[in-house]
C-alpha cells in the first residue's frame, strides 16, 4: 500500500512539476523580450481584424546610433483592445513584423500561460497530493496573475 502512495505522489508531483514549467516556457519568450528587448517603440493602431490589430511603428530609440526605421505596418495580437488611432508602447520581436504590448501590461499578458498553468496545477495539488493549502496558494496567485492582466489590458 505504501508503494502505491508513493507512486501516485511521486505521478502527480511530476506532474505539477511539468505543468508549472510548461507555464514558465510558454511565458519566458515574450517575458524575455520585455525584460531587454533590443527594439522598443510606439504602435500606432491603424485597424484590427478578428484576431490581430495592425498599425503603424515607430521606434522609441532615435538619432544616430538608431539602427531601427519607421515601419509602415507591424502587426499585434488583438487581445490589446485598443481602438483605432491609439499610441500603445510595444516591442518589436527580432526579424518579424511582429510586435508585443510593453511596460506593465504587456507584462502582465506575457505571464498568462503561467498563470493558466497555476490554476491548472491547483487542482492536481489538490486532487492527487492532497495539499489543500498549497493547492489554494497555486490557485490564488493564478486567479490573481489572470485577473490583472485581464483588468490592465481592457482599462
Amino acid at each position: 500500500m505504501n508503494l502505491l502512495l508513493l507512486g501516485r505522489r511521486t505521478a502527480m508531483g511530476s506532474l505539477t512539476a511539468l505543468l508549472l514549467a510548461t507555464g514558465v516556457w510558454a511565458s519566458w519568450d515574450t517575458a524575455r523580450l520585455l525584460a531587454g528587448g533590443p527594439e522598443r517603440g510606439v504602435l500606432t493602431v491603424t485597424g484590427c481584424g478578428s484576431d490581430e490589430c495592425a498599425g503603424w511603428y515607430v521606434s522609441a530609440a532615435r538619432g544616430a546610433g538608431s539602427h531601427s526605421s519607421p515601419r509602415q505596418r507591424v502587426v499585434i495580437e488583438r487581445s490589446i483592445a485598443e481602438k483605432k488611432g491609439v499610441r500603445v508602447p510595444v516591442a518589436l520581436r527580432p526579424g518579424t513584423r511582429e510586435v508585443v504590448r510593453a511596460g506593465g501590461p504587456g507584462f502582465l499578458h506575457a505571464l498568462l500561460p503561467l498563470g493558466g498553468a497555476l490554476l491548472l496545477a491547483s487542482v492536481v495539488v489538490a486532487g492527487g497530493l492532497r495539499l489543500p493549502r498549497v493547492a489554494w496558494g497555486f490557485a490564488l496567485a493564478g486567479a490573481a496573475l489572470l485577473t490583472a492582466s485581464f483588468l490592465t489590458l481592457t482599462f
